[in-house]
């Protein structure tokens, strides 16, 4: 239904005159023409008037007062401006509309900002404690040798190597942080290559040979038959990648547990997945694994060894591949992480590319 001021003058008009003519009809004396004029001049001089009053003091202030909340709401959250006011249509509920727009929007604004705001004291705090631990354990064994340790050999040595330890645990740390801001910021660019996956996953098993070894942990590849996996990708990145969920699924998993990086080939895309068969992640710490410092079971996580933001980092260059990585965990069940990267189609590689295929539909 229409509501310009028009046609809100017109309706009142028609009314005041009805009434108006309605009352002097009882009046004695009063003919039809008379009645005719009367109406006729309180239905223009309403009109006008009432047109006036509603254009001109009503709907040309609400006007104004929408594009102000229009222009701050284009300003605040730099959205496509829209058509001005419809004049035709209902300013105040057209009003109303911007106003809870923008406000719902503010909200949200304000509500990212508190939670941006604990997330960076929380950052804070972890990367005190972070650096504390080293930097107050390094500092412990040098203030030692200097209080007079030092004439010790034996003592001496065990002291250096363990501020050695300390410091070079720091170096890790202060590089991951700088990975991850860079990766944050852009800085860092994906150089997008054919990379065999496959390949690249043997080596790691080879340079984790020795972890694996001592938790009795055995590394597998499925399927068996594979002989290359070529997929488009960053060599490096995704080395550390690869390097990150792997040591992990090492270091969590049981002791003589398995560790199954699988391989799984789609039209497009080569489905990577990382699987232990350890006591699983509870659920309520599903959502947060990616978030810097966060840790499970802190004190094993210490026990463990490393910095908390490996797999911030994982999920930071997996999305600058352009996908997204999944995990999927059951208490004592295992946990298995999952991407996708793009494959490379080369003659040299269909052979092995029917296998993946034929495996896949298996």
């Amino acid at each position: 239904m229409s509501l310009s001021p028009r046609f809100i003058a017109l309706i009142l008009a028609f009314l005041i005159s009805l009434i108006t003519t309605t009352f002097l009809a009882f009046v004695e004396g009063v003919d039809r023409s008379m009645l005719f004029v009367a109406a006729i001049a309180c239905f223009v001089s309403s009109f006008f008037l009432v047109l006036y009053t509603i254009d001109i003091i009503v709907f040309r202030e609400v006007n104004k007062m929408y594009r102000t909340i229009h222009k701050l709401k284009m300003k605040d959250f730099n959205m496509v401006p829209r058509k001005r006011l419809i004049r035709e249509s209902n300013p105040l509920k057209t009003l109303n509309d911007e106003i809870f727009v923008y406000v719902t929007k503010k909200q949200k604004e304000i509500d990212e900002l508190k939670k941006l705001e604990l997330f960076r004291r929380e950052f804070l705090a972890d990367v005190s404690h972070e650096f504390k631990t080293p930097i107050f354990a390094a500092q412990g064994f040098i203030h030692t040798l200097l209080d007079g340790a030092m004439e010790d050999e034996n003592v001496r040595e065990r002291f250096l190597r363990k501020a050695a330890r300390n410091l070079d645990s720091l170096d890790v740390l202060v590089k991951d942080l700088l990975v991850l801001s860079q990766m944050e910021t852009g800085d860092i660019k994906m150089n997008i290559e054919p990379v065999d996956i496959l390949q690249l996953s043997l080596n790691i098993f080879g340079r984790l040979e020795n972890i694996a070894e001592d938790r009795n942990v055995t590394l597998k590849v499925k399927p068996d038959d594979l002989k290359e996996v070529w997929v488009k990708a960053d060599q490096d990145r995704i080395q550390q990648v690869m390097l990150n969920l792997i040591e992990n699924a090492i270091k969590y998993g049981n002791d003589g547990g398995k560790v199954i990086v699988h391989f799984n080939s789609g039209k497009k895309y080569i489905e990577i997945s990382v699987r232990d068969n350890g006591p699983g992640i509870p659920p309520e710490h599903l959502t947060r694994i990616f978030e810097r410092f966060y840790r499970v079971d802190k004190s094993r996580s210490k026990e463990r060894g490393g910095t908390g933001l490996g797999l911030a980092i994982v999920k930071h260059i997996i999305n600058a591949h352009g996908t997204k990585i999944a995990v999927m965990s059951k208490p004592d069940k295992g946990t298995t992480f999952t991407f996708k990267l793009e494959k490379v189609f080369q003659g040299a590689h269909s052979e092995n590319e029917e296998s993946l295929t034929s495996q896949a539909s298996l």
